[in-house]
């Protein structure tokens, strides 16, 4: 009881705190990889149209992918290669728009011009750096974005140039709160998942140490 109503407090603060946070809304064709130097689970992003972000400078890797329509099974009719882009957030909100991408005259220009845009909620452009990482499907997107961010290009962040083995991982530390699953406390894994990573290893640090006081 005393850890619960000592979550709920904390989870109250995070909600206040996440009100001048960010939100990356999510297009459905957009295949987000990377999101700060670490790879991003898919149970995280299932059926969520949205990410809250801290506001400051921030790295995504992200590709496109187009379903073939009319195809009883979902196969791929295009996936642009892996494209990095990297801002400072100051917006409320932040939305990747794509170009047309119809034809394979426009997605064949896509993948060589990087031409989509990074708008907050006023639709005005945000200023960013872009590339696209030389990665083959098979290639660990998080280990070859941390080898990227060590050699300088266009778009590195040097901070970002770390090995996943250094700091916990995303999966990790969603597997230290697998008890907030339960009954009693489905809002709060919901909402846990809601937050970038720096504020849910936070969380996670207060929680054991509720635990073992």
């Amino acid at each position: 009881m005393k850890l619960s109503l000592a979550v709920m407090g904390w989870v109250a603060l995070l909600v206040s705190a996440s009100c001048s946070a960010i939100t990356l809304k999510l297009d459905p064709q957009i295949d987000l990889l990377v999101l700060d130097g670490r790879k991003i689970s898919g149970s995280l992003l299932k059926g969520a149209d949205s990410l809250e972000l801290d506001r400051g400078q921030h790295q995504f890797l992200f590709r496109v992918e187009q379903q073939r329509k009319g195809q009883k099974e979902s196969t791929l009719a295009y996936q642009s290669v892996p494209m990095i882009v990297t801002f400072t957030a100051v917006a409320k909100t932040i939305t990747i728009r794509l170009p047309a991408l119809e034809t394979k005259r426009e997605r064949y220009h896509f993948d060589r011009s990087l031409n989509f845009l990074l708008v907050d909620e006023k639709g005005n452009e945000i200023t960013s750096l872009r590339d696209r990482l030389p990665a083959a499907p098979a290639v660990d997107m998080e280990k070859a974005m941390v080898n990227y961010n060590r050699t300088g290009q266009i778009a590195s962040v040097p901070r970002f140039a770390h090995s996943a083995s250094e700091t916990p991982s995303a999966v990790s530390l969603t597997a230290d709160l697998d008890w907030t699953i339960e009954a009693e406390h489905p809002s709060l894994h919901r909402w846990f998942q809601r937050f970038d990573e720096a504020t849910r290893q936070q969380f996670l640090t207060l929680v054991k140490m509720l635990r073992t006081s």
